[in-house]
């Protein structure tokens, strides 16, 4: 007995769930968003950011890895000439999922699956972290020339001070 897979059912048998999750990846490169229940959008979502990271591999065994699921030559070119150079840059996260109510004839919650080929924008955090750390490495060199010449130290250490002393006054 095949072993079923996980996640909610879609249907018929596993060939079929495989053929239906297979003509919704082809839909979605195709019109780069579709309609569907949220069942089926995620139950596509895994599948069809699998094949885009073959199809940004770009060699020829993820071509045909990608051609044994969806096998519409047309459709794979299309994912790898043109969906592929736009998500070159992102590391994951190559589809959204938005929620749209329900369907009127059988009330069945509706969302759209979306390809993200917006360019990717690099977080604030990580750019305040990264100067911080170049920060940190320029006091080390200003340090340095500091213990090479004692006289020099000594002789700035009080003007710092006098500095110093008057800003803490003015903030108590």
């Amino acid at each position: 007995m095949p072993k079923p897979t996980k996640g909610p059912r879609l249907g018929g048998g596993p060939a079929h769930e495989r053929l239906m999750l297979a003509n919704l990846a082809a839909a979605l490169y195709t019109h780069k968003s579709i309609k569907t229940t949220e069942t089926k959008a995620k139950r596509l979502r895994p599948l069809a950011e699998r094949l885009i990271t073959f199809a940004k591999r770009g060699d020829l065994h993820a071509r045909r890895r990608v051609l044994a699921v969806i096998g519409d030559k047309s459709v794979v070119h299309t994912l790898f000439a043109e969906i592929a150079p736009l998500v070159a840059d992102r590391e994951g996260g190559y589809t959204r999922i938005t929620k749209v109510g329900n369907r009127k004839g059988d009330n069945a919650p509706m969302a759209v699956i979306e390809l993200v080929l917006e360019p990717v924008n690099p977080k604030p955090k990580s750019a305040k972290k990264t100067a911080a750390k170049a920060e940190k490495p320029a006091e080390v060199v200003e340090e340095a020339p500091v213990e090479e010449a004692p006289e020099a130290a000594a002789e700035e250490a009080p003007a710092e001070e006098t500095t110093e002393a008057p800003a803490e006054e003015k903030s108590e």
